[in-house]
C-alpha cells in the first residue's frame, strides 16, 4: 500500500460518508457559524476499511522519535488512536493508544489519561477534525498535565480555518492527512451535477 493511494481512497471513503458540501452555507457548526461543508470522521473512521487506511496513514505520519503513544480527547480520537496502534503492531512499531477524557475521573486513581501511558512518555496527540483546534488543544494541556511530553499533533481532517496555526503555538509538529480544500475537490468531481 502507497501513501498516495492509501491518501486517494481515504479522500474518496470521507466523500462518501463522512463529508457533505453545499455551495450555500447551510451546515450549522459548533461554534454557531453557518457552513458550505460538514465533516463528520465517525462513519469512516468506524468502519473496517477506513480504520485500514487510517491507521496506516498516520502511523506514516508520526515523524517524531521514540514515540510510546497516541491519543486525544475521546470520542472522535478514539477509533483513530486504536487504529493507528493496530497498524504499529503489524509494522513492529508498536505504539500504546490512549484516550483522555472530557471530564476528570472522580473516583479512583484520579486522572485524565486511560491507557498504558506515564509520566515523561513521548505521544502524539490525534484528532479526527480541526476547525481552531481547541480541543486538540484541550487534549494537549490535558496530556501535559499528567507529565506526558507531547511532541506531534496529527489531524485527519484539517478544516483550514486556522486549526493548525492555533496547534502549533502549543506543539510545532503538526501534520495534518487530508485537507478541507482536497475533500471539497474530490466531492465536485464525484458529484459534478451538484
Amino acid at each position: 500500500m502507497t501513501a498516495l493511494t492509501s491518501k486517494a481512497e481515504l479522500i474518496d471513503l470521507l466523500c462518501d460518508k463522512s463529508f457533505q458540501y453545499s455551495p450555500e452555507p447551510v451546515f450549522k457548526l459548533v461554534s454557531g457559524q453557518m457552513s458550505s461543508f460538514y465533516v463528520n470522521c465517525k462513519p469512516t473512521s468506524l468502519s473496517p476499511r477506513g480504520m485500514f487506511l487510517i491507521g496506516h496513514l498516520v502511523l506514516e505520519a508520526l515523524v517524531a522519535a521514540d514515540l510510546k503513544g497516541i491519543g486525544g480527547l475521546t470520542f472522535g480520537a478514539d477509533p483513530i488512536a486504536v487504529a493507528t496502534a493496530f497498524a504499529s503492531e503489524l509494522q513492529a512499531r508498536p505504539l500504546q493508544a490512549f484516550s483522555i477524557r472530557k471530564e476528570q475521573k472522580d473516583h479512583g486513581i484520579v486522572k485524565w489519561i486511560e491507557g498504558d501511558i506515564a509520566p515523561g512518555d513521548r505521544v502524539a496527540i490525534i484528532d479526527d477534525v480541526a476547525t481552531t483546534g481547541g480541543s486538540t488543544i484541550k487534549a494537549i494541556e490535558r496530556a501535559r498535565s499528567e507529565g506526558v511530553a507531547v511532541v506531534q499533533a496529527v489531524i485527519l481532517v484539517d478544516r483550514q480555518e486556522g486549526g493548525l496555526d492555533n496547534i502549533r503555538r502549543h506543539v510545532p509538529d503538526v501534520t495534518a492527512i487530508v485537507t478541507r480544500d482536497e475533500l471539497v475537490a474530490r466531492w465536485k468531481e464525484l458529484n459534478p451535477s451538484e
